[in-house]
């Protein structure tokens, strides 16, 4: 609602005027729009606030006061309209909800004798207009009335729709057809676009030729859908699913939005002919392409053109349409149906490892920072989540072992350092872990040997040397033990 403007008691403002009551009886006339505002046309009343609009009818100077009691019996007697969902009204005011529940005695009432603004805002900030209300709820009558007495077509609520737009979301051909023929703007952007951008959107083939034949722009950018070219190829699915449109649907809005000279390569959000590719709508992109769509403009999003997105998906079909109308790309060696799709799952592998390795790369630091805080259970969780990721890494293994051995768990630490050694057998850093894994598990001949191999690969390593030097000090202390042991149990 505009900033000042003044309302009439129950959501209308009143002409002025002698026709609507005498000016000394003001007062009575305020009250009884305040309680007729409140009741009249939306739900029954009471027998007590029925007697109290009685009694402020026949006190006023209301042209007919028969008239007004009589409409108050009719609202009051019946609760035919419950199907017109009065109460989701009840906010609106006393002319919306007439207008929008098709009460044509109220709404003459209110607008005649009363007076009554029909171009004022709804009292629920909605924004809407009587004739919006009617609009929306199909009451042509009421729609006719309120354009005879000038209510103004292109009025947008706070969601920017006009009347227009809500005849077009409720696909009622006829009201769209009446409010064109009386003007109404088919240009007027709101939240979902221009009416254009909503006829496609639901498919509705009959509204968009009734829109394009007053002249409705068909190049119209709207920042979410696009052009309405571009806003029935997004709108179209192969399956029937709820907010979406069938692929026959999108192809009669195309049509007809070509004939009215439709572009066909706007880029956003992304071309027709990109968003066809992408969803495998192969009828919509064999379309475009007969009627002049570029197949070279790659995507905003990564730069692919539409057959390489074909191929990317393994669709081949689309690759073999796409192909006649697309210019070699520098990048795709073998040019040829074979040699983009070959391409495309090069590309993919190379992909699919780069993501790998980078996830890797990310457990693997955590891994180390974890080390370097001396939470070797954590790092350990963090190098099995990298082995999962690439159990082919070795160094992988070698990490875990020293965690495991850290933390005393020395079998688990043998069995990394086994793994990292299979992996990678010429490298001294698995025979390091091993012969440390089983130095602890006092098994120290083995050990020499283990430190033994790792200073064959790597003689200048001075702590292979010390390492293998003091293994072989706790062998001869073992054997040492072992014979002064027996000795004593000999003699």
């Amino acid at each position: 609602m505009a900033t000042g403007r003044r309302r009439a008691v129950g959501g209308g403002r009143p002409r002025g005027g002698g026709s609507a009551a005498a000016s000394g009886s003001m007062g009575y006339i305020s009250a009884s729009v305040n309680l007729m505002g409140a009741h009249l046309g939306m739900r029954r009343m009471n027998s007590e606030q029925s007697e109290a609009i009685k009694r402020v009818i026949e006190s006023s100077d209301v042209v007919d006061p028969d008239r007004a009691m009589r409409m108050m019996d009719n609202v009051n007697a019946s609760d035919s309209d419950s199907s017109d969902n009065n109460e989701e009204m009840e906010d609106y005011g006393p002319l919306h909800e007439a207008a929008g529940t098709g009460r044509m005695d109220t709404c003459k009432y209110l607008v005649e004798e009363l007076g009554f603004d029909i171009n004022a805002d709804a009292n629920n900030d909605s924004g809407m207009t009587p004739l919006a209300c009617a609009v929306a709820r199909g009451k042509a009558i009421a729609v006719r009335y309120l354009l005879d007495k000038g209510a103004n077509l292109n009025k947008q609520d706070s969601v920017g729709f006009s009347p227009l737009h809500y005849a077009t979301k409720k696909g009622n051909d006829g009201l769209v057809r009446l409010l064109l023929s009386k003007g109404a703007s088919p240009d007027i952007s709101s939240c979902e676009g221009t009416p254009l951008h909503v006829a496609v959107s639901d498919g509705n083939y009959g509204i968009v030729q009734s829109l394009l034949q007053h002249d409705a722009d068909p190049n119209r950018v709207f920042s979410d859908l696009g052009t309405p070219m571009t806003a029935a190829v997004l709108c179209a699915d192969v399956i029937c699913v709820a907010g979406k449109i069938s692929v026959s649907a999108a192809l009669k809005c195309m049509k007809l939005l070509h004939k009215a000279g439709a572009g066909l390569n706007c880029t956003t959000p992304d071309t027709p002919l990109v968003i066809a590719t992408s969803k495998d709508l192969t009828e919509c992109v064999q379309y475009l392409l007969e009627v002049g769509a570029d197949a070279n403009i790659p995507s905003n999003y990564n730069g692919t053109t539409p057959i390489e997105i074909a191929a990317d998906s393994g669709r081949r079909e689309l690759v073999e349409i796409l192909f006649p109308y697309t210019k070699p790309i520098q990048r795709v060696s073998n040019w040829s149906v074979d040699g983009i799709i070959t391409h495309a799952k090069s590309k993919h592998l190379k992909d699919k490892e780069k993501v790998i390795q980078d996830k890797k790369a990310e457990l693997k630091s955590l891994g180390a920072k974890a080390v370097e805080e001396k939470d070797y259970a954590g790092a350990s969780k963090f190098y099995s989540e990298a082995v999962k990721v690439d159990p082919k890494d070795a160094t992988l293994y070698s990490n875990r072992s020293l965690c495991h051995l850290r933390i005393g768990e020395a079998h688990d630490a043998l069995v990394d350092a086994d793994a990292c050694i299979r992996l990678r057998p010429d490298w001294p850093k698995g025979y390091c872990r091993k012969g440390a894994a089983l130095t602890v598990l006092k098994d120290h001949k083995e050990a020499c040997d283990a430190y033994m191999a790792a200073v064959k690969l790597d003689p200048s390593n001075q702590e292979l040397h010390e390492a293998f030097w003091e293994a072989v000090a706790a062998m001869k202390a073992e054997l040492g033990a072992g014979q002064s042991g027996s000795s004593s149990d000999s003699d």
